[in-house]
């Protein structure tokens, strides 16, 4: 298996590193050369990219939550959490597509599917 094959195929319009504005979701030139990626992961998730940063120019937690492809509001709605517990929580959590994938790849390994 060559790298390529871990790549995903870019969006129409755009190359690996680089996509035009006007092929992408709104607001996505911010994302500079992430922009592709970006632009890939919320057409999975079927929702936008929250910014990054927060009023303060922190990073903000609810993009952790949708980074890691976690459902709205799974650690940020959860009542009573700080910012700083919530960003603990998701830097401790697993994210389930690769969970998924591994459990998969380990089922397979001991002939199971």
């Amino acid at each position: 298996m060559n790298n390529a094959d871990h790549h995903p195929a870019p969006l129409p319009g755009c190359s690996r590193n680089t996509c035009s504005v006007g092929q992408l979701t709104a607001g996505s030139e911010i994302w500079g050369p992430y922009a592709p990626a970006v632009a890939r992961w919320e057409e999975v998730l079927g929702r936008k990219a929250p910014s990054a940063t927060g009023d303060r120019g922190r990073l903000s937690t609810p993009f952790v939550e949708w980074m890691m492809g976690l459902s709205l509001g799974f650690v940020i709605a959860v009542p009573g959490l700080s910012r700083k517990a919530q960003l603990k929580a998701l830097g401790n959590g697993v994210l389930p597509a690769q969970a998924s994938a591994a459990l998969q790849l380990l089922l397979m390994s001991a002939g199971r599917n």
